[in-house]
């Protein structure tokens, strides 16, 4: 699996939506569960159709957001980390892909991906929420 950081805006990735074993191909950006937290609610006060399955990691405290394949070439936002699927793809099913994750926002009640424009905004919404709340303490 490979990060990547770019300073070039994504936009809309391409990519194939599945390959011949009905496997959707995604990348997975991971942020600390705190921000992420925050911005599901920002995306479910928003629009709520951007939204894709999310992930979250009891060990790590994280969550993962899927996008389309390709974000992870021009992701640049702080604090979060952008993986690669490699065109592996990636089966939604009800279970969760990764030994001690749950689905947070399970396949088959969210879309297939999370806008990642849409990610990009709600991220910057709730890294700014959490530092005034922090400042105020």
């Amino acid at each position: 699996m490979e990060t990547s950081q770019s300073n070039e805006p994504c936009t809309s990735p391409s990519s194939d939506a599945a390959d011949d074993a009905g496997a959707e191909v995604c990348d997975l950006v991971t942020v600390p569960a705190r921000q992420g937290l925050e911005a599901v609610d920002i995306l479910r006060r928003g629009s709520g159709d951007a939204m894709g399955p999310v992930l979250h990691d009891d060990g790590c405290d994280t969550l993962g957001f899927l996008v389309p394949a390709g974000t992870a070439a021009c992701w640049d936002v702080p604090g979060s980390t952008c993986t690669e699927t490699d065109g592996r793809g990636m089966r939604l099913t009800p279970e969760p892909p990764v030994e001690g994750s749950d689905w947070l926002l399970p396949p088959g009640e969210a879309d297939l991906a999370t806008d990642p424009v849409v990610l990009r905004k709600a991220l910057g919404e709730a890294a700014r929420l959490i530092e005034a709340a922090d400042s105020r303490r």
